[in-house]
Parts: C-alpha cells; sequence; structure tokens
C-alpha cells in the first residue's frame, strides 16, 4: 500500500514563505537540498509526518502562476476560534469561518488562508473525519 509522504509547491520567496508556514502551522526545517539551479525544502511538525516540499528556483523573480488547477492544502486544529483568533492577530488574514451544512447537518467547521504565494490552506476543526 503507498503512504503519502508529502506535497511540494513552487515558492518565490524563501524567507517570506519559512515565516509564514512556521507561525501559522509550526512547520519546521526537517530538511534542505541545495542544488545549483534550487532548493528544496522539507517542512513537517510533530503532529504528522506528512511533509510539505517548498521548491525555490533560484534566480527567478516574477510570482508564480498558480492557474485554474490548484486547489488546496488541509491541516485540522483542535480549536478553531483559537487558531482563527492568532493568525488574525499575526496578520496573516485569515478568512471567515465557515459552518458547512448542505443538508442541515454540520459535515465541517473550517476557515481557509492563502500563503505568501497565494496558495490556498483549508483550516479544519478536528472531528468527524477530519481528524
Amino acid at each position: 500500500m503507498a503512504k503519502m509522504i508529502h506535497t511540494m509547491i513552487r515558492v518565490l520567496d524563501e524567507a517570506r514563505s519559512l515565516a509564514f508556514y512556521d507561525t501559522a502551522f509550526g512547520l519546521k526545517t526537517r530538511d534542505r537540498l541545495d542544488f545549483p539551479d534550487f532548493t528544496l525544502i522539507y517542512l513537517a511538525n510533530d503532529e504528522s509526518s506528512f511533509e510539505l516540499e517548498l521548491t525555490v528556483n533560484k534566480g527567478r523573480t516574477e510570482p508564480y502562476d498558480l492557474g485554474t488547477g490548484y486547489g488546496h492544502v488541509a491541516v485540522s486544529v483542535d480549536d478553531l476560534a483559537a487558531e482563527h483568533a492568532r493568525l488574525t492577530a499575526a496578520g496573516l488574514a485569515p478568512r471567515k469561518i465557515v459552518d458547512f451544512a448542505p443538508a442541515g447537518a454540520r459535515i465541517a467547521r473550517f476557515f481557509f488562508i492563502a500563503d505568501p504565494d497565494g496558495y490556498q490552506i483549508e483550516v479544519l476543526e478536528r472531528g468527524g473525519r477530519y481528524l
């Protein structure tokens, strides 16, 4: 059986991205592979072994076009309101909290936040299938 180990995104400003992912989700550098044309930085925290791989293409000056195909990365937290307040206080501008209940019963409670490159991250309250 396959095991999910990481997802990769391309980032323009390494320092800004590292600061965002540390402040927002406590992700720290677990590994760094430096090559002549690019750098791969693997981020994780103690909650999971799953990693976020940041690819920094050296010499790139223009933001990436995320196109229409990118969806989002999701994380789960125990206290959604507290995380929303913390991210707001940190100046990271999370969007409003949504109670998703299309048939009346709540399926999920979440908000989205964008990283410095415009990638969307869904922050879900732990519960149900979102542990």
